[in-house]
């Protein structure tokens, strides 16, 4: 069987990713692994033989594959972060990372570690193969040729125990801070990647205030953040547009949060016990999906649906997350938007947006491919560094942050570059499982070696102490002192860790995307600050 495995490396790929997805599923004490299970499932394998583990290319494949995908989606929430605490969250991951590397000291002196085995249990720590390779580059430069095997036994031993720890240290806050994810997300605003409970009411215009006021002045000078949909006057109705005039006695439906629709009532009048939304005789909506490539990445002020169409766009799905539309969101491929208009433009906005499934569900290879070029072109360009240190961001890096930028982007003349949500979803999860099983079975058999070795226990339990440690410490801070959201949080310790199987875990306890706000909003300063780190660690020891 051995034999079999050793000459058909996709075998092994799928029997390692088949055993270890399910199993990632499976609950133990309310906890369950994810897709993380199949980095244990691949070292299971690995420690098998040191010749049973996956060509170099399938985790180069995968890595780079899954860090794109999460940085398209990420883009233009990554940008909108740095508006607000941005900086200060930056701030906190940078003093984790400082720590880990004092930590560090203590058993690099008390277990006599070579520098070369300190460097490498920083690097699988953090989980960071680019500065693993930055300290290998770093001995090879320093004619240290014999101890090049010293960085890559100790990230063999540090990386699993760290993805366990962090791991451990995330559920053990959620238990201890009783964390409710659903409930965090319907309070949070102006938050990307998550969107608080929105519905629909009707109000009656009776304050004499709002009389003769149009919808756009009353929203400017309010700053009320719902969408007013349809106006219903007498026996008529019509779509609200920026310029309907208010009168007295008009029904108007609006859509938000509760919170806001309560301020809009007070503002124009009060909740009607009439449900205008009902009556569909002249003003009707009709749920489209968006796959005119024309249209997505285009704002919805640049749409102009309202002077174009006489419609208006009252929700926006994307996945299964439902969010208020305001002027300046671009429409992706794969959104489902409900658009009220009168019944005979209803055909002509359908059209307009596309309405086709089967649009959504191909591929652009072409724009794909040329967005992984770019990343991974990126990633070659060497970056001199004081002390002579050359670093190169890597498969890890490159990609990463040219998706990042086309993402917030969108898109550049007729090349569209974001992917359908399902998409985007589909190859992330395909090249996260790939990366894992990869990774999985080349560390395998230098674990289990290094394992048989009383020394070998003991760097294993230091870097699960230190890294749980250090995860504790930036949990507890963000949350209790920063009152950074938890989803947020997780997805920064992941970010910190620029750990892939990390964020799954954090996407699959949290159950909506800002674990990955979180990941993509630290990841690219962190991952800079451990490759610089790295080879600077071993000089100085040395």
């Amino acid at each position: 069987m051995l034999d079999i495995l050793r000459d058909n490396p996709l075998l092994l790929l799928f029997i390692v990713a088949g055993i270890g997805y399910p199993l990632g599923r499976v609950r133990i004490g309310g906890i369950h692994l994810g897709v993380a299970a199949v980095l244990f499932v691949g070292l299971a394998f690995g420690a098998l033989d040191p010749s049973l583990k996956l060509p170099e290319i399938v985790y180069q494949f995968g890595l780079a594959l899954f860090v794109y995908c999460v940085g398209l989606s990420s883009g233009h929430g990554f940008l909108r972060s740095f508006r607000g605490k941005g900086v200060i969250y930056n701030l906190l991951t940078l003093g984790v990372i400082l720590l880990a590397a004092a930590l560090l000291l203590i058993p690099h002196y008390l277990l006599s570690l070579r520098p070369g085995e300190t460097a490498g249990v920083f690097a699988g720590l953090l989980t960071s193969t680019p500065a693993l390779a930055a300290a290998v580059e770093y001995l090879t430069r320093a004619g240290a040729a014999g101890q090049l095997s010293d960085p890559v036994v100790g990230y063999s031993i540090a990386y699993p125990a760290s993805v366990l720890g962090v791991i451990l240290a995330i559920y053990l806050a959620e238990r201890c801070f009783r964390i409710d994810y659903r409930a965090e997300a319907r309070t949070l605003k102006d938050v990307p990647g998550v969107s608080p409970e929105i519905t629909c009411w009707t109000l009656r215009v009776c304050r004499p205030k709002a009389f003769g006021r149009t919808v756009r002045d009353l929203v400017a000078e309010h700053r009320l953040q719902v969408v007013f949909g349809r106006i219903r006057r007498g026996d008529h109705a019509d779509v609200v547009s920026w310029e309907t005039h208010l009168e007295e006695g008009d029904l108007v439906t609006a859509v938000g949060p509760v919170e806001e629709l309560e301020r809009a009532a007070q503002v124009i009048g009060c909740v009607s016990e009439v449900q205008a939304d009902l009556d569909r005789s002249e003003v009707d909506m009709r749920e489209v999906f968006v796959s005119n490539p024309e249209v997505a990445g285009r704002t919805l002020r640049e749409l102009n649906l309202p002077n174009r169409f006489g419609a208006v766009v009252s929700r926006v799905w994307r996945g299964d997350l439902q969010l208020l539309p305001y002027a300046d969101m671009p429409l992706e491929l794969g959104d489902r938007v409900r658009v009220l208009s009168r019944r005979e433009r209803q055909q002509e906005v359908a059209a307009y947006l596309g309405d086709s499934y089967r649009a959504i569900s191909e591929i652009d290879i072409a724009v794909l491919g040329l967005g992984m070029a770019l990343g991974i072109g990126l990633g070659l360009v060497p970056i001199p560094l004081p002390g002579g240190i050359t670093v190169r961001l890597g498969l890890a890096g490159g990609p990463l942050i040219v998706a990042l930028f086309l993402g917030a982007r969108q898109r550049t003349g007729s090349l569209v570059w974001v992917l359908p949500y399902s998409a985007n979803m589909l190859l992330r999860q395909m090249g996260l499982t790939i990366f894992l099983a990869a990774v999985g079975t080349r560390s395998g058999y230098e674990f289990a070696q290094m394992l048989t070795q009383p020394r070998g226990w003991s760097i294993l339990g230091a870097s699960a102490a230190i890294i749980v440690l250090l995860s504790w410490v930036m949990l507890y801070v963000g949350y209790r002192w920063l009152r950074i959201p938890m989803g947020l949080l997780t997805g920064m310790v992941a970010g910190m860790q620029t750990q892939s199987a990390t964020l799954g875990f954090a996407l699959d306890q949290a159950g909506n995307d800002l674990p990955t706000v979180g990941y993509a909003m630290v990841y690219p300063m962190a991952m800079v600050v451990k490759i610089v780190l790295a080879p600077v660690l071993l000089a100085l020891l040395t």
